[in-house]
């Protein structure tokens, strides 16, 4: 490969990362449309008296015998007898709202995590039943004929409020229901110390009859952004399950919310969960392990998007009793406690395909934090590593600049000599190479490298809550926002302009010429758009580059290989 080829390929990678951002913008700035349903009666905001109009509940016999797909008729609910009342609760990490109609988790907001920077009172709030914001969680227990007791019904509750005590480590809140035939379901959510799990747990006690009973979860929400967003960076919306595979084992699967009107999901397995998706934030049903269960996915006919959690139908013996347990996870995709939770849930960290490089990066960026206890500089110590260990192939490559500069006069030469005989050409070229033992090729490998690193540094930085808002230095105090006074990006473009002013001069068209000397400023203005995070490590990237550069020059020329 000559000079001018190593050049050529140096723009195409450039080329690559310019339209991978022009992707990025298009994306966020033409997302897909999706076809809104029509319109239902709207519940007026915060008001628990008010039933929406909602998806018909569950029974133990449509759950058995629906096609996959197919959509289960609505009907709409009649307003309660008993007005319904609203629940509060407080533990360390969570303020919940819970409302005696149905038993809906109406309202929950994370605390520690601002909706904004600017705005550090005011906590996300990752369901909310403010129709612009919709996002509920309903459950009951489905029956063979009629439910047992669905979300449309109105339980009792012998408290309003509740709070996780100092030296408490759980705090339980009990709703009970009795129905016309005598049956009685005590409803049940568990609220842990420092975590966002919720246990659920209905238990019936049937009355003179026997009764079946399933249990059903259904998360219900339009799509609105819980919290700031990065501009110019598309990120996904939509359901994720952990789908049982017909060959045995399981995998992760997602559908954006704009295909599910196209494509309705229902799964029949075995163990496995179902979640609702958003960028650092997440509310998934957790079944029990080993128990049969159907999940769906579809549009609502009232309002957004529906999911949905069925559980196996156990039969419950007249005055007898049963319990029925699921766990609910509703908060940040906090990477060191999903795998624990249940299988696969980690994997709600969607890196892509750069997941096998990604996890890794991530281990090593947290494991620098623990040891500096700030974001920025474990992002500058991981840009270290990655430099150190790319140190030989950064000195293949400039031991292979080197030899193409001492022997661009032999190259012109042969150029001249062998003219339009390109074969020949080529031919007399890699006998040089040969003789002078030197692979034009080894200036790529480092170019070849540190793409996948950055594309996959670039989902991890995206992804990752834990550098949600993370401060740095000064006034770079979020590491996922952008520079507001572009200094890093301006930074960038002088440490990228040394690069090439340090690089000497090589033989390349006036064309190539002057996109080179344009490059710096290009991608200074793409920049200025990406999180902090991500060109801090490209600027102390290039920063340690020139060190590197000047230290192994050095060595050449005390090789005779220098200027």
């Amino acid at each position: 490969m000559t000079t001018i080829e190593n050049r050529r390929f140096a723009l195409l990678v450039a080329a690559g990362v310019i339209m991978f951002l022009l992707y990025q913008a298009w994306v966020k700035d033409f997302p897909a449309q999706t076809q809104a349903p029509p319109a239902a009666v709207a519940p007026v905001p915060g008001d628990a008296n008010t039933v929406p109009e909602t998806d018909a509940v569950p029974t133990v016999a449509n759950a058995a015998t629906a096609a996959p797909g197919a959509v289960t008729p609505e009907t709409k609910a009649t307003p309660a007898e008993t007005p319904a009342q609203t629940i509060r609760i407080e533990t360390d990490v969570l303020s919940v709202e819970i409302s005696t109609l149905g038993g809906d988790l109406r309202h929950l907001e994370l605390k520690g995590y601002a909706v904004a920077k600017q705005q550090p009172d005011q906590n996300v709030a990752l369901l909310d039943d403010r129709p612009e914001r919709w996002f509920v969680i309903q459950s009951g227990l489905a029956g063979a004929a009629e439910p047992v007791v669905s979300h449309k019904d109105t339980y009792r509750a012998s408290a309003t409020k509740y709070l996780l005590m100092e030296g408490a480590d759980q705090l339980d809140v009990p709703l009970e229901f009795t129905n016309a035939a005598g049956v009685t379901v005590l409803k049940t959510y568990r609220f842990k110390r420092g975590s966002y799990v919720v246990d659920l747990t209905h238990t019936v006690r049937a009355g003179d009859a026997p009764l079946i009973a399933s249990p059903y979860v259904q998360l219900w929400r339009t799509p609105f952004s819980a919290g700031e967003e990065p501009p110019f960076t598309p990120t996904f919306m939509g359901l994720g399950f952990y789908e049982q595979k017909t060959g045995g084992g399981y995998r992760f699967r997602k559908v954006a919310f704009d295909d599910l009107a196209d494509e309705p999901v229902e799964l029949k397995q075995t163990g496995g969960w179902l979640a609702m998706l958003q960028h650092y934030f997440f509310a998934a049903v957790i079944p029990p392990a080993g128990e049969a269960a159907t999940f769906t996915g579809k549009p609502s006919a009232s309002r957004g998007f529906l999911a949905q959690y069925l559980g196996a139908a156990q039969s419950i013996p007249a005055q007898s009793e049963k319990s029925f347990s699921t766990q609910l996870y509703i908060g940040p995709k906090l990477q060191h406690t999903l795998a624990a939770l249940a299988p696969g849930l980690e994997l709600t960290i969607d890196y892509g395909i750069l997941t096998p490089l990604a996890e890794p990066l991530f281990w090593l960026l947290n494991w620098f934090h623990r040891l500096t206890g700030n974001w920025g500089a474990a992002i500058i110590l991981l840009t270290l590593a990655v430099k150190l260990v790319m140190f030989k192939l950064s000195e293949a490559q400039y031991r292979s600049m080197a030899k193409m500069k001492k022997y661009a006069p032999r190259i012109q030469e042969l150029k001249e000599r062998h003219g339009d005989d390109r074969e020949r050409m080529q031919k007399a070229m890699m006998e040089l190479y040969k003789k002078e033992k030197f692979n034009p090729l080894a200036g790529c490998w480092p170019l070849l490298v540190q793409m996948p690193i950055f594309i996959a540094l670039y989902w991890v930085l995206l992804e990752s809550v834990e550098l949600r808002q993370a401060d740095f230095m000064l006034w770079l105090n979020d590491l996922s926002a952008p520079d507001p006074y572009y200094v890093l990006p301006v930074l960038f473009g002088i440490s990228m302009w040394a690069q090439q002013k340090l690089s000497g001069n090589v033989v390349m068209d006036p064309m190539q010429q002057r996109v080179m000397n344009l490059m710096p400023v290009m991608l200074t203005v793409f920049f200025a758009f990406f999180p902090v995070g991500l060109v801090l490590y490209w600027l102390v990237s290039n920063l340690i580059g020139i060190a590197q550069q000047w230290y192994i020059t050095r060595k050449l020329e005390k090789e005779g290989l220098g200027h």
